[in-house]
Order: structure tokens, then sequence, then C-alpha cells
């Protein structure tokens, strides 16, 4: 398995899920345990570019595939991301435990929403953001800075090499 690009090697126990590896195995606390039953979003990751819930996923059905964190989630020069930025504009992110979660779900929404506006397509409507949300979970912000910050994000011009990027994480993808 590839770890926010990191080649990482080690045994997992059959019943070991892929939130403790990261968490416990490998460090990567930002990747949250809250209910541990998939109902709450704290430990969305993405896996081979797809958001998922880690605390449904054995550590031995991600092997070989290519696992982001978000440890993982940055700009080449280490600044926030625009949805990072938009969200912290917005105060979309107000106690914190949500938020690695809801950037790593969100980030699969904006980046198809960055490609679509490049190619001259709508951003997306306040009840499709709303209905992405719908996995995670936040006891904060009521969603309407949060749902704020992803129309900021999304209304961004995408950089020249995001849009490719994108394109590449958005192919094969449910939206």
């Amino acid at each position: 398995m590839h770890v926010n690009g990191r080649p990482e090697q080690f045994s997992a126990q059959p019943n070991e899920l892929l939130v403790e590896r990261l968490r416990d195995g490998l460090g990567l606390t930002g990747t949250k345990v809250g209910c541990d039953t998939g109902q709450c979003g704290t430990c969305v990751v993405r896996l081979d570019g797809r958001s998922v819930k880690s605390c449904l996923v054995l550590t031995a059905a991600a092997a070989g595939a290519e696992v982001t964190t978000i440890e993982g989630v940055t700009t080449p020069g280490g600044e926030l991301t625009g949805l990072q930025e938009a969200l912290r504009e917005e105060h979309g992110t107000q106690c914190g435990f949500c938020t690695p979660g809801m950037v790593m779900a969100l980030g699969e929404l904006v980046e198809t929403a960055l490609v679509k506006n490049a190619a001259g397509g709508e951003p997306p409507t306040e009840p499709e953001i709303r209905e992405w949300l719908t996995g995670n979970l936040c006891r904060c912000t009521g969603y309407h800075s949060v749902v704020r910050g992803v129309q900021r994000a999304c209304a961004a011009p995408a950089p020249a090499d995001a849009s490719a990027a994108a394109t590449a994480g958005a192919s094969g993808q449910e939206g």
C-alpha cells in the first residue's frame, strides 16, 4: 500500500481496520475515530482517489492501493488547499473534529466541480452539496458555513496543473 505517496510495508491482522492502521500503525492521527460504525464521516480518507470511511475498510482490502489521508492533502508549496482556505474563510471549521473527514470527502466534489467549471459547466448547487455532506456529521457549524465554503471553493478558477490532476482523480468516480 502507498500512503500519502509513500510505500508502506507491514503485516496486518485479518480483522484490522484501515483507520487503526493509519492512526495506530502509521501515526497519521488526522484521520479521526468517531462512531466506529461508518455513520459520522470523521475517518474519511481517499482510497485510489475515492472517498471511503476507513472504519469500514479492512487494511488487507487496501493492499496495493493508494491511500491519501488529511496529512497528504497539501499544495505544492505547503499552503492550504482551495477547499481548506474557503472553509477557513467561511468559518466552516469550528471545533475541527469533523474537518479532516469533511475535507477528504468534499475534496472529491470540489475537484470534480473545478474540472466541470474549466469546461464551462455549472458548480454544484446547495442541495447537491448538502447531499454530498450526508455522510459527514458536524455538531458545531449547522453546515451553512461548510456549504458556503464549498461554494467558494467551487467558484474559484482551477489552477492549470490542478485541472489535469483533478481529471485523473475524478475518473471512474460516482458523484
